[in-house]
């Protein structure tokens, strides 16, 4: 089964390639090969405007060794109208099927902060839209181009907003464009994730929740006081403090948001024996509920 027809049958699993230092690939696929079986891996699209080697390559290379579906982060930064549509037929004729779309983090956040200078030639519903058509077989003025694409579209969702209803009515306007499903950013507060869960199960599409090993309680206090759209409530900081590590801090939420969420999404920064052992956990989670 695909990953797009096991989302609502069974609880997922997908991960993030951790950073490819510029074309030394193998490298990062051997460090990938030692995944548990996962259910996809994402690779990021020049995360904080950082050179990193093309994502839809990245993907395909990922797919052809190791035979994980690939989710290649596809964004709104770098590209004309007509290059987004040249590379998402290349994309398609290299076996990619999932895209995830997003804004793309601005030139200014990385290296080239001076130099490279963002497109954003259209935003992330209407890059949806465009993908939706291709896979109709038309292009952006709506003319045939010759055979068509069969994207699974993935976006992005927050439940940790403080506005759940806005959330809820962003995620309708990207599954009226063409979203088949929904990948979370960070959670630590379960309480929040499971409230926003049971909102979004009126929109009838898979959501994937999000999390991350915290590293340490300093990670953890940073995190918590400096980055937007992150929640750290503060008994996940009281746990820290009583020696409870970041692993075992996701396996107790991920425990509380299991019943309510098509699968989780780990964000462990190229960490194989973390993300192992919450799949282990998940797996656990799976042969008793």
């Amino acid at each position: 089964m695909t990953l797009v027809e096991k989302l609502g049958n069974e609880f997922v699993i997908t991960t993030e390639l951790g950073p490819v230092k510029g074309v030394q690939t193998d490298e990062a696929v051997d460090k990938a090969s030692g995944y548990l079986p996962l259910d996809g891996i994402n690779i990021h699209d020049c995360p904080m405007g950082n050179l990193r080697i093309n994502a839809i390559m990245m993907g395909s290379v990922i797919q052809n060794k190791l035979s994980i579906e690939s989710i290649p982060h596809f964004t709104c930064r770098d590209r004309s109208l007509l290059g987004t549509q040249a590379d998402l037929l290349g994309a398609y004729a290299m076996g990619i099927r999932n895209v995830l779309v997003t804004t793309g983090d601005p030139p200014k956040h990385g290296a080239f902060s001076e130099s490279s200078k963002a497109v954003y030639n259209y935003n992330t519903l209407e890059l949806v839209r465009l993908i939706k058509k291709m896979n109709a077989g038309l292009d952006y003025n709506d003319k045939e181009y010759g055979g068509q694409t069969a994207f699974n579209i993935a976006c992005t969702a927050l439940p940790t907003t403080k506005d759940i209803d806005r959330e809820i009515s962003r995620m309708e306007r990207k599954i009226d464009a063409g979203a088949d499903f929904f990948q979370t950013q960070v959670v630590y507060d379960a309480d929040k994730a499971v409230k926003f869960a049971e909102k979004a199960k009126s929109l009838n599409k898979p959501v994937i929740m999000g999390i991350m090993p915290l590293k340490s309680l300093k990670m953890a206090s940073y995190m918590k006081d400096n980055v937007d759209g992150i929640d750290i409530p503060d008994h996940i900081i009281d746990k820290m403090k009583d020696g409870i590590d970041g692993i075992g801090i996701c396996c107790e939420i991920i425990k509380q948001v299991y019943p309510y969420y098509d699968g989780i999404h780990i964000m462990a920064m190229g960490n194989i024996s973390g993300t192992n052992s919450i799949i282990e956990y998940v797996n656990s989670l799976k042969t008793t509920q």
